[in-house]
């Protein structure tokens, strides 16, 4: 479940992103009205059984029920992870096409979430945008300087909210900002290990919001300037 807005008088119109068909949106009919049909299953991030009909000659299918899988709400809940969560739920929403199958970018997002717990927030949700821009294509080459191509191997790279590609020092962009050579082999590390493993290897460290932030800021960087637009939720986590 990825996000809601009211249809029509009763009705609320809901993204999805399923895992045969991808992000699709369907009319959950009289949701407003009684909240005990769908109950928490319309929550962001909820990963449900859905049973819908599709319309000929419609794009919006017809959503007839949902069976809570696992819910984001059934584990403790604070600020932090209310603003991870939604970060996920956002990301997925701006970057997926519409009815794009991925099971990559589908497991990804189950397994973060697995993860998301108070006081364990931070890695997760780096995890989830290196991972995205990655999957998506947006991933540049940290190894080497794009204007010179000199090796950055184990220093200091530089990277711009505008322009594609990192740089060295001599070359770096008006603006740029400064991804660390500890950035850099942390994500190297995160993108080596398997998928489902990643996180609980990492996670067994503590994992403040300071350790690995401009890798962070890096990656939803990234993300903000292929979509071209600003995430909300970043901005949220980041306060």
């Amino acid at each position: 479940m990825l996000r809601t807005w009211p249809f029509q008088e009763a009705d609320l119109l809901v993204s999805l992103f399923t895992r045969e068909q991808g992000r699709i949106k369907g009319v959950a009919r009289h949701a407003m009205r009684s909240r005990r049909r769908f109950g928490g299953a319309l929550e962001p991030m909820t990963h449900v059984r859905a049973t819908y009909a599709e319309r000929p000659k419609q794009e919006l299918v017809r959503l007839d029920a949902f069976e809570i899988q696992w819910s984001p709400l059934r584990d403790s809940i604070d600020y932090t992870r209310t603003a991870g969560i939604e970060l996920l739920a956002e990301v997925l929403e701006e970057a997926l096409p519409e009815q794009a199958a991925d099971d990559a970018v589908f497991r990804l997002a189950l397994a973060t979430l697995e993860q998301m717990q108070v006081g364990r927030v931070w890695l997760p949700v780096t995890y989830f945008c290196l991972w995205m821009i990655r999957l998506m294509g947006w991933m540049p080459e940290l190894g080497h300087c794009v204007v010179c191509g000199l090796d950055l191997r184990g220093g200091t790279v530089w990277y711009s909210g505008t322009s594609d590609g990192v740089t060295c020092g001599d070359d770096r962009r008006s603006g740029s900002l400064g991804l660390s050579a500890y950035a850099v082999a942390t994500a190297w590390h995160i993108f080596r290990t398997p998928l489902g493993k990643v996180i609980g290897d990492l996670t067994t460290e503590a994992w403040p919001a300071e350790r690995a932030a401009d890798l962070r800021r890096f990656a939803v960087a990234t993300l903000e300037r292929h979509l071209e637009r600003r995430l909300r939720s970043a901005a949220a986590l980041a306060r």
